[in-house]
């Protein structure tokens, strides 16, 4: 099984296929099994890396660094150890949180960001409240508590069969995960967004019962190179709940770059004047 030893920390990983490289960052508490239908359709052509981030899934369970900055220095010493170059960062929920911060903090070494269902602004939606609330109850009983909120984070039409996984792949990382809970229920994005450098593709389910729709967009307006699409008939997991549309947004981020690539390697060399 491949393993990656990055800040003292073993973080299970899979790698699959070559091309334009896609680096893809779970949600809370799950893993990159999540990831498992952009797997399937994007490795045919592109390079496509899931890792378990710290805390979580097959990685280790440390009770520090539980943070959005120490992720980000995990992902980007990831990315060193793999030879990633530019690779686009594919996170869903605070996994966009990580994959947005990456790209502010290292510009240079990411090609874009696609953020799926990514929070931010959470006290002023009114989100703070309910992240205390949720962390209390994950200490009293974490698997009553997940098995009464996980099933919210996917749309009415959903196969049962997803929220079922999802608790289970919660109950299988480390509650020092929850540390995440205080630090996102201050995070407001927007105060930083108009510095990201590069481009930004924001997707939200619609009938996302967690994190508003309004959050996606505004970040998405904000970004000087964003754009915002929604997914009808997905929650707060589109990625799983309608990977077809998610993958095609995805290939044609990705498509993008593949062309800009293309023609800079083909502009002439300038050699002084003639």
């Amino acid at each position: 099984m491949p393993y990656a030893t990055v800040n003292g920390v073993r973080l299970f990983y899979t790698d699959s296929g070559s091309g334009i490289p896609v680096l893809f960052l779970h949600g809370w508490g799950t893993s990159g099994r999540v990831w498992d239908a952009q797997v399937a359709d994007l490795a045919a052509d592109h390079r496509v890396v899931t890792v378990d981030w710290r805390g979580c899934g097959r990685s280790d369970h440390p009770a520090t660094g539980n943070t959005t900055a120490t992720n980000v220095t995990d992902i980007l010493a990831l990315m060193d150890q793999l030879g990633l170059r530019r690779p686009w960062l594919a996170g869903s929920s605070i996994g966009a949180t990580f994959a947005l911060e990456a790209a502010l903090a290292a510009p240079e070494r990411v090609a874009g960001v696609v953020s799926i269902n990514g929070p931010g602004h959470w006290p002023s939606q009114g989100m703070a409240g309910a992240l205390r609330s949720l962390g209390a109850a994950l200490a009293a009983d974490r698997p009553a508590a997940l098995a009464e909120w996980v099933p919210r984070w996917f749309a009415p039409a959903a196969d049962p069969a997803l929220a079922e996984q999802t608790v289970q792949q919660i109950l299988q990382s480390g509650a020092f995960i929850d540390e995440l809970f205080a630090e996102s229920s201050l995070q407001d994005p927007r105060a930083t967004i108009g510095r990201l450098r590069v481009p930004a593709v924001f997707v939200h389910g619609r009938l996302d019962t967690e994190i508003p729709l309004e959050v996606s967009r505004d970040l998405a307006a904000l970004a000087p190179y964003g754009e915002f699409h929604a997914i009808e008939q997905a929650g707060h997991m589109p990625h799983q709940e309608q990977p077809a549309l998610v993958n095609a947004l995805i290939r044609t981020a990705l498509t993008r770059t593949a062309l800009a690539r293309q023609a800079a390697s083909t502009l002439p060399t300038t050699t002084g004047p003639s």
